[in-house]
């Protein structure tokens, strides 16, 4: 029997499917170890983030860091989100980056603080228990209700109905204590929140004030959702600020996984400056790259609707040239809203993988690309960082965007050797 046929009579993802495979997908001890050891240099990582705001904000570091993760953000979001209390200093307590296997390791194209796939990866991590899959059986579930030692309210917004089913799925593994209630209607009581919607779902919300009297998390912070801090994490000018407050192992680890990273903004340079990196004066220069030079993506920061899901993602080396210059004069005339991330593109590792062909039924092989999921859940008041499970999507080498779609494998990962495609 298949994973897919006994899929939760109330589904997973709405309307949304996917191709099952008979095994998890395997990764090395290696690689495992170095992905535990991620989670606690993430959560560093967005520590620091929320420090170096605050400082920004108070004159203590450069103005200009926080004034390109305010940019766009309705005001009275900010003042609250600023406001001395006890989720001051609070991160997200579910951490979950998105790794692109690649010949020489990992790649970090984000980290989301409000990810879906909980519920997906906790059914499945049940599903193929028998493999001893990474996290075990329960790690998700226990993950999870680790964060909320009295249980919590589950808040989902229409605009992340999709993933209505999986959390719905959740909510009845971890018991009365968890409830599941829609955004849109949630007036906030004595109860810790898990949040899931996006902060531009606010307007939505009539009583969305109230939730500062609350435990959030994520927490209703919106300079941590930005993309842009993999771009500052490579900025000169802070260097010396991430290697201190990381500590240089730290820095050194997570230089090697965060792809070179830029913020495009269109302020002029000085007629003798450079963007190091690129070597470019001017953004309209970067319009005119050749093909071969523009293995670039571009990519919103954060706070739209279109900032994730890869709504936004223009991937240069796969677009005409006149496509590349029309995106990056976008990027150049969003930046005072809405700005844009350049990253370098990294390509993934080819690797083969199992699958079920949904008319035969029989088991299928595909060669592909993965990106990996891990879930890291930070409780309160305890500096254990748990790695619930890690979630992995295999998707047709053909694919230039690696996500969740109808074509590709999803399974959950463990400890094994994998099958390397034949030269």
């Amino acid at each position: 029997m298949t994973p897919q046929a006994v899929i939760p009579s109330g589904g997973l993802f709405a309307g949304k499917t996917w191709l099952s495979s008979p095994e998890p997908f395997p990764l090395s001890e290696t690689e495992v170890e170095q992905i535990r050891r991620l989670g606690h240099r993430l959560q560093l990582f967005l520590t620091t983030a929320n420090a170096v705001y605050f400082r920004s904000v108070a004159g203590k570091l450069p103005g200009w860091i926080a004034d390109y993760a305010d940019r766009g953000k309705p005001a009275e979001l900010l003042e609250i989100a600023r406001a001395k209390g006890p989720q001051r200093e609070a991160i997200p307590q579910v951490i979950r980056p998105d790794l692109i296997l690649t010949e020489s390791g990992f790649c970090l194209t984000e980290i989301d603080s409000v990810p879906g796939g909980i519920g997906l990866t906790a059914w499945l991590n049940e599903v193929y228990a028998a493999w001893n899959v990474i996290g075990g059986v329960s790690g998700m579930v226990e993950g999870f209700r680790s964060l909320f030692p009295h249980g919590a309210d589950i808040v989902i917004s229409q605009e992340s109905g999709d993933y209505l089913p999986e959390m719905q799925w959740l909510g009845d593994r971890l018991g009365g204590d968890f409830r599941i209630a829609a955004a849109e209607t949630y007036r906030p009581q004595d109860r810790d929140v898990y949040r899931f919607f996006e902060l531009f779902d606010l307007p939505q919300m009539p009583h969305w004030r109230e939730l500062a009297n609350v435990r959030v998390t994520s927490p209703l912070k919106p300079w941590l959702e930005e993309k842009l801090w993999l771009a500052l994490f490579w900025s000169r000018p802070l260097r010396e600020l991430w290697r201190r407050e990381l500590r240089e192992n730290h820095r050194d680890a997570l230089e090697k996984i965060i792809p070179r990273s830029w913020i495009v903004d269109p302020a002029p340079l000085p007629h003798h400056a450079v963007i190091p990196g690129l070597e470019i004066s001017d953004w309209d220069e970067l319009g005119e790259f050749s093909q071969k030079q523009r293995e670039l993506v571009l990519k919103l920061s954060g706070f739209s609707e279109r900032a994730w899901g890869s709504r936004s993602v223009v991937m240069g080396h796969d677009v005409s040239q006149d496509q590349w210059r029309t995106a990056v004069r976008d990027a150049k005339d969003s930046f005072s809203t809405h700005p844009y991330v350049l990253q370098e593109f990294h390509k993934g590792k080819l690797v083969r993988h199992p699958f079920y062909d949904r008319e035969t039924g029989q088991v299928r092989e595909m060669e592909g690309r993965v990106r990996l999921c891990p879930y890291f859940f930070t409780p309160p008041q305890s500096r254990e960082i748990q790695l619930g499970g890690i979630l992995a999507t295999i998707c047709p080498a053909d694919k230039k965007i690696i996500h969740g779609m109808e074509d590709a494998i999803i399974v959950p990962c463990r400890v094994g050797e994998r099958s390397e495609p034949s030269a």
